[in-house]
């Protein structure tokens, strides 16, 4: 079966492995690994930034809740069982409060961010470009099939926190934000 480009999802039936549905679910895990990446990151600088060893469990929760996104992704909405894992307000919520703390602690952006202030920055932009892809994908896929508003809510405001989490960790790491400046490599006036 999966040789002839098919697989099951969760509720049996077969479908093919390039459906939206599937390319979802696939772009939802892939995320997972992303953030199990930046988790890693955050546990080895926690030894030298204590706050970093806190926001290593928030990425282990997020790790989980991507797990209960994707097994709703990875269901027709006739089979998802009551008791099914899945995303709701309150985890939305808890982003929210996540990225206002955070953001209380940033300076306003004057201009776009460069990714790679740290290695922990930069995969955190890593994650948020493969979250906004799962995003757009569910919009797509909520376009053409049932599915929660939570799924696409919720990957909406994890990719904001993402980018506030990337801001935050170099602020705490007292690492310099690298900012986009306009023009400057094809004017030569570029600072490195």
């Amino acid at each position: 079966m999966g040789d002839a480009g098919e697989t099951h999802l969760a509720g049996g039936q077969r479908i093919a492995k390039d459906d939206l549905r599937i390319e979802c679910y696939g772009t939802v895990d892939e995320l997972n690994a992303h953030i199990g990446v930046a988790r890693v990151i955050a546990q080895e600088q926690a030894r030298h930034v204590e706050r970093l060893s806190r926001f290593g469990v928030i990425l282990k929760r997020i790790q989980h809740e991507l797990f209960n996104l994707g097994s709703i992704l990875a269901t027709l909405p006739e089979d998802v069982h009551p008791k099914q894992p899945r995303i709701t307000a309150a985890e939305i919520k808890q982003l929210e409060v996540e990225i206002d703390e955070a953001n209380e602690e940033l300076q306003p952006l004057r201009s776009f961010v460069l990714p790679g202030g740290s290695a922990l920055e930069a995969q955190l932009h890593v994650c948020r470009t493969v979250c906004r892809r799962a995003e757009r994908l569910a919009v797509r896929l909520a376009r053409e099939q049932d599915l929660p508003s939570e799924i696409v809510k919720y990957l909406n405001r994890l990719s904001d926190a993402l980018f506030v989490w990337s801001r935050w960790v170099n602020r705490i790491s007292d690492q310099e934000e690298t900012l986009w400046e306009p023009n400057a490599a094809a004017s030569g006036t570029s600072a490195s």
